[in-house]
């Protein structure tokens, strides 16, 4: 009998993807701050935060030894194998609607949100 759609979560080898409109943000915050082009964008997850985890994002010059790396619309992403059990399937969106600008995580993992 097939599992109903409701419980199936993400493969683990299921990639993070990016919106175009992050890609462009990601882009112009490199470009405002100077980070070469050469710096990866890293992406991950720490403890702490309401539902139990948060989102982390920056530039590293290098990825880590293990990090998954990926790259989509010209930004390169590293991804610790510890996030990406968290993060998998995960699309990184960014917005700047009426209520507020930043980075948006669609994780279809996420049970919880706060």
């Amino acid at each position: 009998m097939p599992e109903p759609d409701l419980l199936k979560k993400p493969k683990l080898n299921e990639e993070i993807t990016l919106t175009p409109k992050a890609a462009e943000q990601v882009a112009a915050i490199r470009k405002e701050n100077n980070i070469p082009e050469t710096h990866g964008l890293r992406i991950g997850v720490k403890g702490g935060g309401c539902s139990g985890l948060s989102y982390v994002l920056g530039f590293d010059e290098a990825p880590k030894q293990g990090d998954k790396v990926c790259e989509l619309m010209g930004i390169t992403m590293f991804i610790d194998p510890k996030s990406l059990f968290y993060l998998s399937g995960t699309q990184l969106d960014y917005q700047d609607g009426l209520n507020g600008k930043g980075f948006v995580f669609n994780n279809p993992q996420a049970t919880k949100t706060c």
